[in-house]
């Protein structure tokens, strides 16, 4: 799958603004049909940054939400800053 059709959008909320900060983690919209694989490439690939873990849960709105932890060596700040969302 196309990083591009992996990632949908940036989810920029209070709670996700504090994952950036205390967690390094970002959160996305994805498609629904993305797996967890799937994710991490299209992060990695889109961002240049290396990826520790995905989680993926579905929201009540039925949307695929994804929690991305970066790798210790990248800070999630940097990629928010870059992204517009921080």
């Amino acid at each position: 799958m196309d990083p591009y059709g992996v990632i949908l959008y940036p989810l920029m909320t209070e709670s996700a603004s504090l994952m950036v900060e205390r967690e390094n983690k970002l959160v996305f919209i994805v498609n629904f049909a993305a797996t967890k694989d799937e994710v991490k490439r299209a992060v990695e690939e889109l961002y240049e940054v290396k990826v520790a873990k995905v989680n993926i849960v579905i929201t009540p709105k039925g949307e695929k939400k994804a929690f991305v932890k970066l790798a210790p060596e990248h800070k999630a700040t940097d990629v928010a800053i870059k992204l517009g969302i921080l």
